[in-house]
């Protein structure tokens, strides 16, 4: 029987992949990868690209496996987490801890040696917010807790940029702005969805619990609109072209409408899709940012 449970089981090298929480960090590689491209005119070197996106991913992996750590007692009462390689078992804490050590301290040697140390320092300030800050006291102090925490989430773009120019700019800080506004109507939408799994944690004051469903369809819609303004800003200073301005109008029209059906209208997976668009929503509004910055002019 234990030799059937060892076969059913799934393999190691799944649970370390499961506990970097991969959907996340290829998220935050697409947005450090829009950074480093909007960051110049000219071609990204391939050295920068590889060593950037190796160094986030290794250091977001071990924040993200910071987060299983700290949250396990959290996660066995939900629903979407509850199947998650620490509370399960299938990887126990001492071995996470190994684990988080070594990704965080591969990862900032490669943007150390390989890319720039100013890149480094951001990484492991967003380590710190995100594995510590929020994970330990804003997740479980506020109901603006996505807000204030989504700064932490918001910075890869910045990371792009700043492996290909070693400098803060305006661009890089707003395409912050962009994620940092993104993060309310995205997140809140899920809690909505799972407003039942966050009922369960009486210590996590989640806005859909703390303030009602209605009450947070309004914070979502608030929010989106104004997501969608910090969207144009690139138009207006110069930024980007007419091109992504159209994008970001068409897309964001699409966000506002569901923010809106959300108040308004009657179907129960109104949330989840909204949730979901958010995601696409995203990548299409930095894709349409790549796509205009390297247009040829006519």
């Amino acid at each position: 029987m234990d030799i059937i449970k060892q076969l059913a089981e799934p393999p190691v090298w799944r649970a370390y992949l499961e506990l970097c929480k991969p959907n996340v960090v290829l998220l935050m590689l697409l947005c450090t990868t829009v950074g480093m491209f909007l960051a110049t005119h000219e071609i990204v070197p391939l050295d920068i690209i590889f060593f950037g996106n190796l160094g986030v991913a290794l250091v977001a992996a071990s924040a993200a496996a910071l987060n299983h750590v700290l949250d396990a007692s959290i996660d066995a009462k939900m629903a979407r987490t509850r199947n998650r390689p620490v509370v399960r078992g299938r990887i126990s804490s001492l071995q996470a801890i190994r684990f988080i050590i070594a990704t965080g301290l591969a990862g900032t040697l490669v943007l150390v040696l390989f890319v720039n140390p100013l890149t480094a320092a951001l990484n492991l300030a967003s380590w710190v917010g995100y594995g510590v800050i929020y994970s330990v006291y804003l997740k479980r102090a506020t109901p603006q807790n996505i807000v204030i925490g989504g700064l932490f989430g918001a910075a890869p773009p910045l990371f792009g940029w700043t492996a290909v120019t070693n400098s803060i700019d305006g661009g890089g800080l707003l395409l912050v702005l962009i994620i940092f506004a993104w993060t309310p109507p995205h997140f809140w939408a899920l809690a909505i969805d799972r407003i039942e799994d966050y009922r369960k944690l009486p210590d996590v004051p989640m806005l859909p619990v703390t303030h009602g469903i209605a009450t947070t369809r309004i914070y979502i819609l608030v929010y989106t609109l104004i997501m969608v303004a910090v969207t144009l800003i690139p138009y207006f200073t110069g930024m980007s072209g007419i091109a992504y301005l159209l994008a970001a109008l068409a897309l964001g029209a699409y966000f506002i409408y569901l923010s809106i059906a959300m108040i308004v209208g009657s179907d129960s997976q109104t949330p989840i899709k909204t949730f979901r668009y958010s995601i696409a929503y995203l990548g299409l509004l930095f894709a349409a940012l790549l796509i205009d910055h390297y247009m040829v002019p006519i």
